[in-house]
């Protein structure tokens, strides 16, 4: 009977007071009851959610506890920032692109530098390359541990957070170190880095891959049994990789579903091919994929950091080019020359012939692009840049569909989205 009361509603053959009315005439006496139709209910997540990094605004539409229709509303911390570029010379245009995707400085102005030293055909001294990659690495150390105590603290684990946030303090203490700032260090220079490491600098890092060691062991052992992390993470959040690949998802989200595409692998920039380091891959594509991948990457950046300190080559750390890169400060009080020339760079800047470049990068969010168009003037006459946080974004509801709201934050989580970057 309730078979042929479903059949009847769903090929609305009678509407359902008939039914009732139907059913009560072949059984008196019966007591018949329709459960109601599930009512949708559209909810705004934002935009002044905790469970982001800036501001953002989910709608979604809820049938009971159950997602069916997800849309990111963003544009709430809109900055501008590639229009400001046009308006810089290239030299200072270098501080503002750094302030996008504001966890990862160093892969910002490694986009951007990369791009203007290639329209320029300038060639990195091989100690500027290694440094380069030192310092981004480092950076995805950074990037990692902010993601990883934020997203456990959406989930409740209080304690991941406080051992994340100590051992990212420790990497800002290394930035703070080799280039005067913690945050923002503008020490990518067009041509090189601002300066050598210090004295003192390789013992400290040494230093601290000992610290994260042992951290990343504190990490695993407070999560990777703990029964409530598990059964939220596992099988939450699955998007088969070839819908991924459809929808330019790249980094760590698609290395979880089983691709190991890696910008570093593939395009072998800097000093990446000379390094031996591997890239891991998930199976399923969930939420504790998504886990293991980010922290197996964190072990891996470790061995990179420690061969670049093996490997470190002798010589200068930014090129000899005086058309593109500042004299050494040690000149500019006792040669006339260096000090014109540093004064008309810093206020007029360089000119680059008219061409134009995209310059990829593989940031700890996926690969971060930069395009620079060049007019034959000391402005960019376009600068536009391929943020993994805003591509990626568009997964979310691939993601969350037919999953519970309450997991919709751990994989908003997992999504590790920087809205600086999104509204750039």
């Amino acid at each position: 009977m309730a078979s042929r009361v479903e059949d009847a509603l769903r090929d609305d053959e009678m509407t359902a007071g008939a039914l009732v009315n139907e059913l009560q005439e072949r059984l008196p006496g019966a007591t018949i009851e329709l459960e109601p139709e599930q009512e949708m209910l559209t909810v705004n997540m934002g935009p002044h959610h905790p469970a982001t990094h800036g501001v953002l605004r989910l709608v979604v539409d809820l049938e009971g506890e159950v997602v069916k229709d997800l849309k990111p509303v963003i544009g709430y911390v809109h900055t501008g920032i590639e229009k400001s570029c046009e308006q810089m010379t290239y030299w200072k245009a270098i501080p503002f692109v750094e302030r996008m995707d504001y966890l990862s400085y160093f892969f910002n102005m490694q986009a951007y530098c990369g791009a203007v030293e290639r329209l320029a055909g300038i060639e990195l001294p091989r100690r500027a390359q290694y440094l380069r990659v030192l310092h981004m690495e480092l950076n995805r150390l950074h990037s990692h541990l902010v993601w990883l105590g934020t997203s456990a603290l959406d989930l409740g684990a209080m304690g991941v957070y406080f051992y994340c946030f100590r051992d990212r303090d420790r990497v800002l203490d290394i930035f703070e170190m080799s280039t005067g700032q913690r945050m923002h260090t503008r020490y990518f220079q067009i041509g090189g880095v601002a300066e050598d490491i210090p004295a003192g600098f390789e013992a400290r890092v040494r230093e601290l891959l000992k610290v994260m060691e042992t951290g990343i062991n504190q990490y695993e052992a407070l999560l990777d049994k703990n029964e409530i992390f598990l059964i939220r993470t596992k099988d939450v959040g699955v998007v088969e990789r070839q819908r991924l690949v459809d929808l330019g998802v790249t980094g760590p989200l698609l290395r979880a579903a089983g691709d190991p595409w890696d910008l570093r692998k593939e395009e072998g920039y800097l000093a990446y091919p000379e390094l031996d380091f591997d890239v891991p891959v998930g199976t399923v594509g969930d939420g504790y994929d998504r886990y293991r991948v980010r922290l197996t990457e964190m072990r891996e950046s470790m061995k990179i950091i420690e061969q670049c300190l093996d490997g470190l080559p002798d010589g200068p750390w930014i090129a000899d080019d005086r058309k593109y890169v500042l004299p050494p400060r040690s000149e500019l009080s006792t040669s006339m020359e260096s000090l014109i020339h540093h004064f008309k760079l810093v206020t007029e800047g360089f000119r680059i012939d008219p061409g134009e470049v995209y310059n990829p990068v593989e940031s700890p969010r996926g690969e971060l692009g930069c395009f620079v168009l060049a007019d034959g003037s000391a402005k960019p006459a376009r600068v536009h840049f391929r943020e993994p946080s805003f591509v990626n974004l568009q997964a979310l509801r691939d993601m969350t569909l037919g999953e519970y709201v309450a997991d919709l934050i751990q994989t908003l989580a997992m999504l590790d989205p920087i809205l600086g970057g999104i509204d750039r």
